[in-house]
């Protein structure tokens, strides 16, 4: 397996993620969650649970997943060592939180779906978002999103003050974010089928009949869902599958066949095959990155702006739905 000594995740973080990120935090409103999540750290009470409730892997428990672990460390730079737990759940999942904790946690039915290789990857995958300095805005998504639900309010008494806007910004970044921890994954494992296979277990595999799915099958999935954008409807089916603005419900990920075709886009760029090189940006190893929270003087137009803005938007998208069903 490759090994990036020294490597920044500047080399290989994916434009829509930056860009996503950059929307994120200029949204009204960011800066109150920022301020509000790091004051009360809502990290640490994950951290004990998982001690509590979940099995820490290391040389002596889970050995060979640690060596896994360990070599993904490795090959992508990443210190501190983060914390690695198994947790007892069927969800085929895997996910990474935390600032002065941070820690990955994978659950048992990925492990039973995935053989070694498929877990390198999404152990890979999941220190991307460490190295990328993900794991704390999507600690605090999580949050927002308890506050808004009325979960946090009397803790903290100020979901009335996040606008739903803030909210679609959260969840379009995330989205956004598991672009740049594909590439992360593809650099370890070095292997563009492998991550693609591993996706498509994840999206819909099964230990019992693994044997009759097809990768090339899935990838001409990845094709046909493309075309569906010739059709405009579409393209606002799928806005809205995303953002479900009634229910106030978001999908976190990208539909797995759009993960697969920006994964082959960019194992085929020059920019893969100068990373692949040794040709990529150094700035040393990297762990969580600070929140960074905009002072007053920065802060942006006032949240009932951005509620009306968001108002205007869902109107012109529901104009635009009603013309295009009447061209039918």
């Amino acid at each position: 397996m490759p090994t990036y000594t020294g490597i920044s995740s500047a080399a290989f973080r994916h434009p829509l993620d930056r860009q996503a990120e950059q929307t994120l935090r200029s949204v009204p409103g960011f800066d109150l969650v920022a301020s509000k999540f790091v004051d009360f750290l809502a990290e640490r009470p994950q951290f004990v649970f998982r001690m509590g409730n979940s099995i820490q892997v290391g040389p002596r428990q889970y050995a060979n997943i640690y060596q896994i672990f360990r070599d993904c460390l490795r090959d992508l730079d990443v210190y501190p060592e983060p914390s690695l737990f198994v947790s007892q759940s069927p969800l085929v999942n895997a996910f990474a939180l935390g600032r002065e904790h941070p820690c990955i946690t994978i659950n048992t039915g990925l492990l039973d779906l995935l053989n070694e290789a498929e877990l390198r990857s999404v152990i890979a995958h999941e220190l991307g978002h460490i190295k990328c300095g993900h794991s704390v805005l999507i600690q605090m998504a999580i949050w927002t999103t308890l506050a808004v639900s009325g979960l946090a309010r009397m803790t903290f008494g100020f979901s009335e003050l996040v606008s739903t806007g803030l909210l679609m910004a959260f969840y379009e970044w995330l989205r956004k974010a598991e672009l740049s921890a594909d590439r992360a994954s593809l650099l370890v494992m070095d292997d563009q089928k492998l991550v693609m296979s591993t996706m498509m277990k994840m999206a819909g595999g099964s230990s019992r009949h693994s044997h009759e799915l097809s990768l090339d099958e899935f990838i001409r999935q990845s094709e046909r869902y493309q075309e569906l954008d010739y059709d405009g409807l579409n393209q606002v089916y799928k806005f809205l599958l995303y953002n479900n603005l009634s229910q106030g419900i978001f999908l976190t990920h990208p539909f797995t066949v759009e993960r697969v075709t920006f994964l082959r886009e960019w194992a085929m760029s020059e920019e893969y095959k100068q990373i692949r090189s040794g040709n990529y940006q150094r700035a040393g190893a990297e762990g969580s990155v600070e929140v960074e929270v905009q002072s007053d003087s920065e802060a942006s137009s006032d949240p009932q702006t951005e509620v009306d803005s968001l108002r205007r938007q869902i109107e012109e998208l529901q104009q635009e739905i009603d013309r295009i069903k009447r061209s039918r």
